[in-house]
């Protein structure tokens, strides 16, 4: 079924003894605001871990497929839409302008059918073999944490070397020096918005919203590494909105959500409380005072 409400959220989760996303032009530091202190998670980072969960939980087969995957070759999928509709003819040409002509919008629409990622998130398809755009219903902002974060570097050593030259240089001692870096711990906050207009444009469906907010719940169960130290989703909160158009703003619905700084130095997720307009929040679905039209459900 197509989706008939908006909706927004806001999904908490923390890191303890990892590094949640690294900056590679700051040799893979966790991401910070200069200014704050604040540690950052980018929306590429969490949608990653989303189509990551997505093709894990349905093998990877229609209408659970991944377009933007590790070593996916973007034009081949394109051509494969071609393919399906009955319509190689499109791809001929002489090389001067993209391929597609007449058939771009069903192949547009093949791709939105076939792809997860692409209908839920949106997608520029319009390289080379044409397929062309989606703006997706699902967006997400940065994550940004409550606090400030440190991040800490470590050095580490592993007892072997890659090359028999460097063994040579080393005269057998064969050991490699390296750093690495995580923040200590870390409640961070993302935003999210739902829009069921678009939703409708590229086949986004009820139970592809059911999915997703599946995927952001267990996401980081299935993504654990060194590197990441514990990471966990902390909290699901999804306004329900009973109109398309929405019912209230989404900013101001996000300001009466509330997660107050720790008192100290937070370590784990007890230092720190989740309020509704000052009162803790109960899983399941909650009337909101003032705004009859919106419904609080905490997912988790």
């Amino acid at each position: 079924m197509s989706l008939n409400h908006r909706y927004d959220f806001v999904l908490l989760f923390d890191v303890k003894d990892g590094n949640p996303n690294g900056d590679p032009d700051a040799g893979n530091l966790p991401r910070l605001d200069a200014e704050t202190g604040h540690g950052l998670v980018t929306d590429v980072s969490l949608k990653r871990k989303v189509r990551n969960f997505v093709g894990m939980a349905k093998g990877e087969q229609p209408p659970y497929e991944i377009y933007v995957k590790e070593k996916a070759v973007l034009n081949a999928q394109h051509k494969r839409a071609y393919v399906a509709i009955g319509r190689e003819d499109a791809l001929e040409g002489d090389g001067k302008k993209r391929k597609g002509g007449d058939a771009v919008e069903d192949a547009r629409k093949w791709m939105c059918a076939n792809f997860f990622d692409v209908r839920t998130f949106g997608a520029v398809m319009s390289t080379g073999v044409n397929c062309g755009q989606v703006r997706g219903p699902v967006q997400l902002t940065f994550a940004r944490s409550i606090d400030p974060v440190i991040a800490q570097e470590h050095s580490i050593t592993r007892m072997a070397v890659a090359t028999e030259a460097e063994a040579e240089k080393q005269e057998g001692d064969n050991r490699t020096m390296g750093r690495k870096h995580t923040v200590p711990y870390g409640l961070y906050r993302a935003h999210g918005f739902v829009s069921s207009f678009l939703a409708k444009q590229t086949g986004f469906s009820d139970a592809d919203l059911e999915l997703f907010f599946q995927s952001l719940e267990q996401m980081f169960e299935h993504d654990r590494s060194a590197a990441r130290g514990e990471m966990a989703t902390r909290g699901l909160y999804v306004f329900k909105h009973e109109s398309e158009l929405g019912n209230a703003p989404a900013h101001a619905l996000f300001e009466r959500l509330t997660v107050p700084p720790a008192n100290g130095v937070p370590r784990d997720f007890s230092a720190y409380s989740v309020l509704f307009d000052g009162q803790p929040v109960e899983v399941g679905e909650h009337k909101i005072a003032g705004q009859p039209n919106v419904t609080l459900i905490r997912r988790c």
